[in-house]
Order: C-alpha cells, then structure tokens, then sequence
C-alpha cells in the first residue's frame, strides 16, 4: 500500500506506538485522524484529533462520519490492567476483552465499508508476544490479545476479496507508559512504528518486531511441529 496520500484513523494516538506512528503516517505524505477518547489530548501535528472511544459504538460512527475517506484503519488502542483470569474481579476481565478484542473488531466492522467504498486499502492489528504466550499474572490481557490475533487471520480472508488487506504487529515491552513501571529491556516506540509503516507499504500480515517475540513464535511453531 501505498502510504504517501493515503487517508490513516489511528486509534490510540495521543500516546505511546499510536503518537508515533501518526507522527511518522505525517511526515510520509498521509493524511491522519489522530483518534483518542479527549481528542485534546492529541498533540500531532498536521493530523487531525478525532473522538473515538473503542468501547463506545456512538463515538466509533461519529468518527466513521468524519473519516468518510479513510483507506487505513490502524487499530492501536488498548489497555492492561494486570488482570489475571481465576482470582480477579470478572468485570475487569470483561473489560479487557471489551478494549482490545471487541473494540477494534467493532472500528473495523465499521471503517471496512469506507475503505472498500475508497477503494480499498488496509486495517492493521497492534497485538502482542502475549497473543502466543500466556502468564497468569496478566491472563486478561494475553487471552483478549490472543483472541484479537485469531480475530486479525480470519478478518484477513474475508476482507480480502474486498480489497482491504489485513496485517498485525507482535510486539513485546516498549518503552512506553503502559510498561513505564516493568523494569526490563524495551523497544523503542518509533523504531516499532517504522517496522509498521514498513510492513503495510509491502504488504506483510505479520510484523514481529523483537528478539522475544521471534524467539517466542518460534518455541511456538516448535510445539505444534515437534521433530
């Protein structure tokens, strides 16, 4: 896809990957709709700060309204609130799965018909190493992530004969506020953004974008093909 002139909804872009990939969606040429839940909050500039709150099916078809021309839809938003499945409060389990399962599958069931009507383009996924590894500690999360990236391969079949290529990235630890308080090695955000932007100008459905996360879709490819 081509990235220069493209019309990019980033979720998620007040902070962290989503800032930098709207940053970055800028400076190659596209045109961006920086979404947020306090569209204030946005400070890109050269895009434009949208309301959108994934979890609110009235903001995501306002946001549709504006972005009527959008040919990329970059679901970045979400949350981790350290939920584990047994012993948590269900609600909060509930809520992961509202943020970062059903609500980008919600923004894509409604940004799919914009973008086939503009002539096709993309939706990219931002999952995790967590879709494929599973600590107890952080259960909500890993199963919502692991759901999303079942959710990302089926959506890729059938959006495809639409027109609308479908891919994800994999990620572990960035540098970002989510893990501020996870002291161990992290990505830098706008290295990942680059991988991003790079694997949806050349058309990749996958984007692994560290040494813990290759190694780890690899000990998975291993279990399920034991020599």
């Amino acid at each position: 896809m081509e990235l220069k002139d493209a019309v990019a909804v980033v979720t998620g872009a007040n902070r962290g990957l989503g800032r930098h990939l709207a940053v970055q969606l800028v400076e190659r040429g596209a045109k961006v709709y920086a979404a947020a839940r306090r569209p204030q909050s946005v400070d890109v500039t050269g895009a434009i700060p949208v309301r959108l709150d994934v979890t609110d099916e009235e903001s995501i078809r306002a946001a549709v309204g504006i972005a009527s021309d959008a040919t990329l839809l970059v679901n970045n938003a979400g949350i981790s609130t350290g939920t584990p499945l047994i012993v948590s409060d269900l609600e909060a389990v509930r809520l992961e799965m509202e943020t970062n399962f059903f609500g980008p599958l919600a923004v894509t069931r409604a940004f799919a018909p914009v973008i086939e009507g503009n002539g096709g383009g993309a939706v990219f996924n931002v999952l995790s190493v967590l879709s494929w590894w599973h600590p107890a500690g952080v259960g909500a999360y890993a199963a919502a992530k692991a759901a999303a990236w079942a959710q990302t391969n089926a959506v890729r079949e059938e959006l495809a004969p639409r027109g609308i290529a479908v891919s994800a990235l994999h990620v572990g630890l960035m540098d970002t506020d989510m893990a501020a308080g996870i002291p161990a090695e992290k990505a830098d955000p706008a290295d990942v953004a680059a991988q991003i932007l790079h694997g949806i100008a050349n058309g990749l459905p996958e984007i692994l974008a560290d040494e813990t996360t290759r190694n780890v879709k690899q000990s998975l490819a291993t279990t399920l093909n034991p020599a």
